[in-house]
């Protein structure tokens, strides 16, 4: 019996997958990874994956970088916990809280720290509704997101996430949540419709809505610069530059997650500067830590905060908050994970390597199987279809997608499939032109090998 096998049942015989069919890992078991170095993961039998979505879309700095440990290691030697609640703090968190507002999109004002993006965003739920309270709105507080958005899996989070795993048989989402239409040209523009129409619609169709539901019962706008596991989709030219004024005019808050575009993806530190987005409240997480110990934050404007302020001279306290909110340790590895980002121009790495990702993905787009291929910075994807001219998509009950990824890592490469059959790329962020160059040869030898299975199974248009 291998050590993989003996790996493999002791994993199902006692842990239980989070986001995973259960099902299928009961039968043929998960892959079990040993150990990372650089973009690469072995599992427990020697091989070697290039991991081609950073593990989820978080792991900028790969899974060996020796200055992040090393981080930690000082801080537990140092000061291993403590708390921020009742006027108390760890050292480092202040500090880290200060280099976050230094680089955020301007106007951002004050940071409240917690341990996952869905958390961060949970938190802008409960601020938006807060503040209503505070301002003397009790009816402005529903939260609108879009279809196919992805926010997170607690149960306001989930709430907002536009997709069905995350929300059926889980009795959501709950009350006063909205969504509107997907940004996704590719699927919803209609023949003729340049991008720019299109944008301009799915903004009158957003008023619309703020304005059949009543203006004064709206309290916040969440999105994502680039929607990710909802099909890493990029926004249509002037969607952002239509949908922003529209929220000033009906004085609805701004949320942008930027659980995975912050700290780098686009090709600027965050999405919001790649699209001239204006939040009030800002999330982050995933990539605060180059994925190596849990910590998000969820920043606030300066005006929010003086809401929150003068709220809290009125109930004496201001009641929300982890244990581990501004936890020591995970905010050195943030310092750390930030100050390398400077020092080795993060930024203006991914740029550079940004052209020969989405170019290659692109060149991929003539593929028998691929509808459209699309992507910025260092996130990109490819959609399956079965039929190129009508865009048809499998049945999903077909796999196409899943077998792709199956092909794929047996080829060496970790890639994600996601809702519609859409193939998910977010390496991390160090990889090198060789290594995008690398990835997409074995994804090009998956997707022949997907075609091949296809056609032997008739089901091809």
């Amino acid at each position: 019996m291998s050590l993989t096998t003996v790996a493999a049942r002791r994993d199902q015989s006692f842990h239980l997958h989070p986001s995973t069919n259960l099902r299928a890992v009961l039968k043929d078991g998960p892959l079990v990874i040993t150990r990372g170095d650089g973009v690469y993961v072995y599992d427990d039998e020697g091989n070697r994956y290039l991991e081609g979505m950073s593990g989820l879309w978080c792991a900028s700095l790969g899974f060996s970088e020796r200055r992040l440990a090393e981080a930690a290691y000082r801080q537990m030697l140092e000061l291993p916990f403590y708390h921020s609640f009742a006027g108390k703090v760890p050292a480092i968190s202040t500090e880290l809280a200060e280099r976050l507002i230094a680089i955020a999109p301007a106007g951002m004002g004050k940071v409240l720290f917690a341990n996952s993006g869905s958390e961060a965003n949970d938190a802008a739920i409960k601020l938006a509704w807060y503040i209503n309270n505070a301002l003397g709105r009790p009816e402005k507080k529903k939260i609108i997101s879009r279809k196919r958005a992805y926010h997170g899996v607690t149960i306001a989070a989930a709430s907002l996430t536009g997709l069905a795993f995350a929300q059926d048989d889980f009795d959501l989402p709950i009350a006063r949540i909205l969504h509107t239409e997907t940004p996704h040209y590719y699927r919803g523009g209609r023949p003729g419709e340049s991008e720019e129409a299109f944008a301009a619609r799915l903004a009158t169709e957003l008023e619309q809505l703020i304005l059949r539901e009543g203006p004064d019962t709206i309290a916040a706008f969440f999105a994502e610069p680039v929607m990710g596991a909802g099909g890493v989709i990029v926004p249509p030219a002037t969607y952002f530059d239509r949908v922003q004024p529209i929220l000033r005019k009906y004085d609805i808050l701004f949320v942008a997650d930027e659980v995975i575009c912050g700290f780098g993806r686009t090709g600027n530190m965050f999405g919001s500067q790649t699209y001239n987005l204006k939040p009030d409240i800002l999330t982050c997480a995933k990539a605060l830590t180059a994925g190596y110990l849990p910590m998000t934050a969820t920043l606030v404007s300066q005006s929010i905060y003086d809401v929150l302020l003068r709220q809290s001279d009125k109930l004496g306290i201001f009641g929300h908050g982890y244990t581990y909110s501004a936890h020591p340790v995970p905010a050195a590895v943030a310092l750390e994970t930030l100050t390398i980002y400077e020092e080795r121009d993060i930024v203006g790495h991914v740029r550079s390597v940004a052209a020969p990702l989405q170019k290659g993905l692109r060149s991929l787009s003539g593929h028998p199987l691929v509808g459209e291929a699309r992507g910025i910075g260092l996130i990109g994807a490819l959609e399956l279809v079965r039929d190129k001219a009508t865009r048809a998509n499998f049945d999903a009950k077909d796999g196409v997608g899943a077998y792709l990824v199956r092909r794929a890592q047996q080829h060496g490469a970790i890639l994600r499939n996601m809702a519609g059959d859409v193939i998910a790329f977010s390496p991390p962020l160090v990889i090198s032109e060789r290594e995008i160059s690398e990835l997409l040869e074995r994804t090009a030898r998956a997707l022949d090998d997907t075609l091949a299975m296809v056609r032997e199974r008739g089901l091809a248009g």
